[in-house]
C-alpha cells in the first residue's frame, strides 16, 4: 500500500514539473497556474457518449491528464483528436498516447488543424482552451465553430477558473448550463456546458437533465 501511495505521488509530482516547464515555455498558450486534477479531467469526459461511435475532440490536451480520462471511457485511441498549441506538450502528448490522433496547432484555426478531418462530426468536444486570455468575440467565435462540428444537442464543455461561464449568454444561438464546482482542483474549476440552441426549450430542458443526472454520478 505504501509502495502504491509513493507510485501515485511521484506520477502526480512528474505531471506538475512537466506542466511548469511547458508554462514556462508558453505562459499565455497554456493560461493556468497548475495542470487539471485527475477529479476535474474524469469529469469533463462523463459528458462522452461511447455509444454513438463518432470521434472526440478534445482541445488543449496539456500534459494528458484529460486525455487520458476520455479514453478510460472506452473511446478507441484512433477516436480520439487531441489539439495541443505548445509544442513542448504536444511531443509529450505524442509519445504518451502514440494511436491518438495528437495535432499540433491553435484552436482558433480547427479546418487548418483538422485537415483531412475538418468535415466529420464529434460525439462533443472536451475543451481546456484559456479562452479567459482571448477577447469575447474570439471566444464566441470559437463556441460557434466548436457547436458546427457536433450533432444537435451534444455538448461542448469548457473548463475555466473565473466564477462565470467564459462565454456570454446568446439564447437565440447557444444554451449555455453550469455543469459543475470542483473543489478538488487547484484552483477549484468551473465546468460548462454549451450546445446549440436548435429548439432551445427542449434543448435547454433535455441538457438540464442529463447535466444533473451526471452531476450525481
Amino acid at each position: 500500500m505504501a509502495f502504491r501511495l509513493k507510485e501515485r505521488l511521484g506520477r502526480k509530482f512528474e505531471e506538475e514539473v512537466q506542466f511548469f516547464k511547458g508554462w514556462q515555455k508558453d505562459k499565455k498558450g497554456v493560461g493556468a497556474l497548475m495542470p487539471t486534477s485527475v477529479h476535474t479531467a474524469r469529469r469533463m469526459a462523463s459528458v462522452i457518449s461511447p455509444a454513438s461511435g463518432l470521434p472526440v475532440l478534445e482541445l488543449g490536451a496539456g500534459t494528458g491528464v484529460i486525455t487520458k480520462a476520455i479514453l478510460e471511457t472506452g473511446i478507441k485511441p484512433q477516436q480520439l483528436v487531441s489539439v495541443e498549441y505548445s509544442e513542448y506538450f504536444y511531443h509529450r502528448l505524442r509519445r504518451r498516447f502514440p494511436e491518438v490522433d495528437v495535432r499540433l496547432g491553435d484552436a482558433f484555426a480547427l479546418d487548418e488543424v483538422l485537415a483531412e478531418r475538418k468535415a466529420e462530426q464529434f460525439d462533443c468536444v472536451v475543451s481546456a482552451v484559456p479562452l479567459l486570455s482571448f477577447p469575447m468575440e474570439r471566444r464566441i467565435a470559437l463556441l460557434e465553430d466548436l457547436l458546427t462540428r457536433i450533432p444537435a444537442g451534444a455538448p461542448v464543455i469548457q473548463i475555466t477558473y473565473g466564477p462565470l461561464s467564459p462565454v456570454i449568454k446568446m439564447p437565440d444561438r447557444y444554451v449555455v448550463s453550469h455543469y459543475d464546482f470542483v473543489v478538488r482542483n487547484f484552483p477549484p474549476a468551473q465546468l460548462w456546458t454549451y450546445r446549440r440552441a436548435v429548439g432551445r426549450r427542449r434543448a435547454n430542458a433535455t441538457a438540464g437533465r442529463r447535466d444533473h443526472a451526471r452531476a450525481g454520478q
